[in-house]
C-alpha cells in the first residue's frame, strides 16, 4: 500500500513538473511573439499576445491548484517539500513574465505607426538573453541542475550591464533631440520590463539553489535598485 501511494505522489509531481514547464514554453513564446510585434510593428501579432494572456492565467491557477491539492494530501516532507514549494514560486514568476510580454505587446501598438528613429539592435538582444535565463532556470529546475541555477544568475549581470547602457543611450536620444522623447520612453519601458524577466529568471534560480541544498542565498550580484523609468 506505501509503495502504491508513493507512486501516485510521485505521478502526481511529475505531472506538476510538466504542467510547469508548459506555462514556462507558454510564457517564453509570450516574450518572443511580443518582441516580434515590437520589432516588424505587427499590432495584429500584439493583439494575439494581449488576448492570450488568459492561457497564462488559467495555467498559474491550475499548477498552484495541484501543488495545494499535494501538500494537503499528500503531506510531503524534506526534499519533497521543496520541491513541490519550488513549483509555487516558479509560476508566479512565470505568471509576471507573460505580464510583461502583455506589457510590451501594448508597447508594441503604440510603437506601429512610425518609424524607429534608430535600427533596433540591443532591444532584441536584451529579450535574447532574458529568454535564455528563463528557459535555463527552467532546465535547472526540471534536472536538479545545480550548477545551471548559479550560471543562470550570473547571467544577469550581462543583462544588467546592456540594460545600463541602452538607459543611458536612450535617455542622450532624449536629450538631443526633445521630439524622440515620446518613442525613447516607449522604448525604455520596453527595456525595463525585459530587464524584470530576467529578474524573475535570477529568482526561479535561485529557488531551485534552495529546492537542492536547502539554503536560500541571493547568487546574483546586488545592483543599486531601480525605479520604472518615467515618462
Amino acid at each position: 500500500m506505501a509503495i502504491t501511494v508513493r507512486k501516485s505522489f510521485e505521478e502526481q509531481l511529475q505531472e506538476l513538473q510538466d504542467d510547469l514547464l508548459r506555462m514556462g514554453r507558454f510564457v517564453e513564446g509570450a516574450v518572443a511573439k511580443a518582441m516580434k510585434a515590437l520589432t516588424t510593428q505587427d499590432i495584429a501579432l500584439a493583439n494575439e499576445v494581449i488576448r492570450e494572456d488568459d492561457i497564462a492565467d488559467d495555467l498559474d491557477v491550475e499548477i498552484e491548484t495541484k501543488a495545494m491539492r499535494l501538500l494537503a494530501l499528500q503531506q510531503p516532507m524534506a526534499r519533497d517539500l521543496r520541491i513541490i514549494g519550488t513549483a509555487l514560486k516558479i509560476v508566479t514568476d512565470l505568471e509576471r513574465i507573460g505580464d510583461h510580454a502583455v506589457d510590451i505587446a501594448k508597447l508594441a501598438r503604440l510603437l506601429a505607426h512610425e518609424p524607429f528613429f534608430k535600427p533596433l539592435v540591443d532591444i532584441p538582444k536584451l529579450a535574447q538573453l532574458s529568454l535564455n535565463m528563463v528557459h535555463g532556470a527552467l532546465q535547472a529546475y526540471v534536472n536538479r541542475d545545480l550548477e545551471l541555477a548559479i550560471q543562470v544568475c550570473r547571467d544577469d549581470d550581462q543583462v544588467d550591464e546592456l540594460y545600463e547602457s541602452l538607459f543611458a543611450e536612450l535617455v542622450d536620444y532624449m536629450k538631443r533631440d526633445p521630439s524622440l522623447v515620446e518613442q525613447a520612453t516607449y522604448l525604455l519601458f520596453v527595456a525595463y520590463f525585459l530587464e524584470r524577466i530576467a529578474d524573475h529568471a535570477t529568482n526561479m534560480a535561485e529557488r531551485v539553489y534552495y529546492m537542492e541544498t536547502g539554503r536560500l542565498e541571493q547568487l546574483a550580484r546586488s545592483h543599486r535598485s531601480r525605479e520604472e523609468p518615467t515618462p
